[in-house]
């Protein structure tokens, strides 16, 4: 009998059985759309604020520091877009590494049609970035 290893830890991970438990029980007695005003959705917003203030706490954060989203994909783009944008009267150069997730390099080579410049740098063969290259890149115009 061959037995199954999982290797792709980095993308996602099996679920904690008190995770598991824990989401469970949320989607038993809170499943609204937490921005509906009916009963339903209020329940479900106590518990989504009630998340982002334990959250909060484990990482020391205000809780509206914390923006939930639906994976990393959408996370990727709201920090890359929302530092560029919000950083574009300073610069509108960034710098990433060539071997980035799809994630990262299809929200940069957006931004470069919105005019943003980016510098993708090479690996070495350990997929690491040499310091040098990347101090190189760095130009006043960097955010």
């Amino acid at each position: 009998m061959r037995r199954k290893v999982y290797l792709d830890h980095a993308a996602t991970t099996p679920i904690r059985p008190e995770a598991l438990e824990a989401v469970v029980d949320v989607y038993k007695r809170a499943f609204g759309n937490s921005s509906s005003v009916h009963l339903f959705g209020q329940e479900a917003r106590r518990v989504l604020e009630e998340a982002r203030e334990e959250f909060a706490a484990c990482v020391g954060a205000r809780p509206e520091e914390i923006v939930f989203t639906g994976g990393g994909t959408e996370s990727d783009n709201m920090a890359i877009r929302g530092v560029a944008l919000a950083a574009r009267e300073v610069g509108n150069h960034i710098i990433t590494s060539a071997t980035e997730h799809h994630a990262v390099l299809h929200c940069c080579q957006e931004l470069e049609k919105e005019g943003f410049k980016v510098t993708y740098l090479p690996v070495d063969s350990r997929g690491l970035v040499d310091l040098d290259n990347l101090r190189e890149a760095i130009r006043e115009e960097t955010i």
